[in-house]
């Protein structure tokens, strides 16, 4: 059995290889004395991964980083310095190239940051963009603001607020669709594509759009379809 560490900016999440797919599980739950390899997705601080180091010691388990390559069997990475991409954008990338092949595909994982990542459907990264997440967003705005503050009970609603909260949350939401259907229009302009979303904030992205996917794993996927390759 395989485990897979996506180590996020703030987060790390784990998860088992189970055949053919991947079961998200929390650190205290998996069993390491019947782990066979560690990947892991780095993106986030080294001392997240503490508590799993300590594990792969104990065990005697390999450890294995995943990183971005120029290519991945036909997939080629859009940036000439594909060493700057963050290997959590190439791994969703990957996913969604084994996926759903032959289909353009714009990619959104929303946490910390809020990525955006376009595919075309020959297997090219066009690229993407990378804006503050919803929680970053407000967070910035009412830091640097006198009266204008959000609070824990307001939803998100993708329409006009009529209080400050809503109008906070509201805004920073539309912001992020905003930006998403952008993406779609520059990529893709009136061609097919999917739009599948992940990360913390996905779920509510994805609630707000049409039309669109949600995959919470996309990331893990990512990581067994690149170690997969890494054992050809």
């Amino acid at each position: 059995m395989n485990v897979y560490v996506d180590v996020g900016n703030t987060a790390i999440k784990l998860s088992i290889d189970n055949g053919a797919d991947v079961q998200v599980m929390a650190f205290e739950a998996i069993d390491f004395s019947r782990v066979s390899k560690i990947v892991v997705g780095k993106v986030g601080k080294q001392s997240l991964l503490n508590g799993v180091l300590e594990k792969a010691k104990q065990y005697n388990l390999e450890i294995i980083e995943a990183n971005v390559t120029p290519d991945f069997d036909t997939l080629r990475c859009a940036y000439a310095q594909y060493q700057n991409l963050g290997i959590d954008r190439w791994l969703a990338v990957i996913a969604c190239y084994r996926l759903f092949s032959g289909h353009n595909v714009v990619i959104v994982d929303s946490g910390t940051a809020t990525t955006i990542d376009a595919l075309e459907s020959t297997g090219r990264h066009l690229g993407g963009w990378i804006v503050p997440g919803l929680d970053l967003m407000m967070s910035s705005l009412t830091a640097q603001t006198q009266k204008v503050f959000v609070d824990d009970t307001s939803p998100f609603e993708h329409q006009l607020g009529r209080n400050t909260p809503n109008a906070v949350k509201n805004g920073c939401l539309s912001a992020t669709l905003g930006a998403v259907n952008e993406a779609i229009k520059i990529a893709f302009a009136n061609s097919p594509c999917k739009v599948v979303y992940t990360g913390g904030y996905g779920k509510l992205l994805h609630q707000h759009h049409d039309n669109s996917e949600y995959l919470s794993r996309l990331v893990f996927l990512g990581l067994k379809f690149w170690f997969q390759n890494q054992q050809k």
